[in-house]
């Protein structure tokens, strides 16, 4: 094979370190931010945080007092020393020889004896109503409100782990996911003498415990269980048993009209016991479920000021960083040394990630600009009011690609006095009018949200009427178009929705 030179002539995007580290700081997070800055912190001694502490540091008047009173009187000071020893011993004394040996039944501890030892640290009076249990705790689960109710329910050990066996099959929603065969099936060796009517007496037992409704198999067992538990005399109890029982599919399609020729009951009346069906919890395990909220630092906040709407990036999320100047002054141009290599080499990554920093808060600053100038009547008359925008749009008025556009509005959040949105959330596609304008997708579904809040339950809109009222409007919407913003709404079909209380 022969070998020979050949000239190219080609264009190559190289990626600097640099630049890697912009496009990483520019799609992290706020609380990603917040870890990245803590490690940049950790790892490199040239970054430092500014921290306005003169009023922290400043001495206050009555400390300065104190300290001259200290100082010009050292003798109080030693005689003070002396008092304390002298009053531990008399306490000592009291705590041994006046405690009697018969306390009266309903004393405390803190009546007879009280702990002034010096290295005992005491709550502020601020926090006396602290319970460091109650905020630290894990909360209680289904599972742990059942074995409570189990351990104080008189029980044989055989039934006892029957019955832990059937807790421990019980999911989040409270429904029972094995079968009373499949729990017989797992006795069978150890147990061969268990049968499956002792199983179901034991699930009877379960189903008696608090929430009402637990250990179900299905939804009808489930509502059934709560309506047993109830007193007799309760109105419409045996009419609202019997439609559980046997027209449940009926009322679950919302066909009233069979419902009420099947049970054979009036309007007035299926109302009444429609009103104590859903008195009823279908999933009563899910009071127990995890109550923690997540909350949602902004990284843009939007006010309107003497009229006009302004941005401000929010200074809580991230630091102010600046390079630590007793550091960079040891660096020597001149000194090839290890030391001065590390030192200016960090001294170089310290700039670096300053200045990603400041281009990242630039571009978000940005953008968010263009977004709030484009999305005004959002703003000011809300989600009816939303225009058409896309990526491009806002890559061309900040004159930036796409693809950083779309890196800056993913997982970046903006209170307004509307509530707080990702950047995303303004972006949305557009349809025409008949006028020849556009109306976003957002505006739509905010309509379509409207008008099946104004709908008459009796007689719900379907998409077709929808897409009907929306055409009077101006606005070609095409019917399995509004089926798809429906469902993306989580409202169900028209059938569904319809009431009779």
């Amino acid at each position: 094979m022969k070998q020979s030179l050949q000239l190219k002539i080609g264009q190559q995007l190289t990626m600097t370190p640099q630049l890697q580290q912009a496009i990483k700081l520019l799609q992290l997070s706020t609380l990603d931010l917040q870890q990245e800055i803590q490690q940049a912190l950790e790892s490199n001694p040239m970054l430092e945080v500014n921290e306005e502490s003169e009023n922290e540091t400043a001495p206050k008047e009555d400390d300065k007092q104190a300290e001259l009173v200290d100082l010009s009187q050292p003798s109080e000071k030693t005689n003070s020393k002396e008092a304390d020893s002298a009053a531990a011993d008399a306490d000592s004394d009291w705590a041994e020889n006046n405690i009697p040996d018969d306390l009266p039944v309903d004393t405390n501890w803190d009546d007879v004896y009280t702990n002034n030892s010096p290295n005992t640290s005491s709550a502020p009076a601020g926090d006396s109503d602290y319970n460091f249990d109650a905020n630290n705790s894990a909360e209680e689960s289904l599972q742990d409100h059942l074995y409570w109710q189990l351990n104080l329910t008189r029980l044989s050990d055989l039934d006892r782990s029957v019955a832990m066996a059937i807790v421990d099959a019980i999911d989040t929603n409270g429904r029972l996911t094995l079968s009373p065969e499949d729990i017989l099936s797992g006795f069978s060796e150890e147990h061969p003498e268990l049968e499956l009517d002792e199983v179901m007496a034991v699930l009877h037992r379960v189903q008696q415990f608090d929430p009402p409704g637990v250990a179900a198999a299905d939804l009808q067992e489930c509502l059934l269980i709560q309506l047993n538990q109830l007193s007799p005399d309760t109105p419409w109890l045996k009419e609202a048993k019997l439609v559980i029982t046997r027209h449940l599919a009926l009322l679950g399609n919302r066909d009233y009209a069979q419902l009420m020729r099947r049970s054979k009951l009036k309007e007035p009346q299926l109302q009444a016991v429609l009103m104590l069906i859903q008195s009823l919890n279908p999933n009563p395990g899910e009071t127990f479920t995890s109550s923690q909220t997540e909350y949602i630092v902004p990284d843009v906040f939007v006010k309107k000021i003497k009229g006009r709407w302004t941005v401000e990036l929010n200074p809580d999320t991230a630091p102010k960083l600046s390079i630590n100047n007793t550091y960079a002054s040891m660096v020597k141009r001149a000194d090839n040394s290890s030391d001065n290599n590390y030192l200016r080499d960090n001294l170089q990554e310290a700039r670096w990630f300053l200045k990603s920093l400041q281009s990242r808060n630039e571009t978000l600053m940005k953008v968010a600009t263009r977004i709030v100038e484009h999305q005004r009547g959002f703003l000011d008359y809300g989600d009816e009011a939303m225009k058409p925008l896309v990526l491009h749009d806002i890559a061309e008025a900040v004159e930036m690609h796409e693809s950083t556009i779309s890196r800056v509005t993913t997982q970046k959040y903006m209170h307004t006095p509307r509530g707080i949105f990702e950047l995303k959330y303004f972006f949305s596609s557009h349809v025409s009018t008949d006028t020849g304008g556009e109306c976003s997708s957002t505006a739509i579904r905010a309509l379509i949200k409207k008008l099946i809040a104004a709908e008459n339950t009796k007689k719900p809109l379907s998409d077709s009427k929808i897409t009907a009222l929306l055409g009077e409007q101006g606005i070609k919407v095409a019917r399995r178009t509004i089926a798809k913003y429906r469902e993306s709404l989580n409202i169900p079909p028209s059938n569904e929705r319809k009431r009779l209380i």
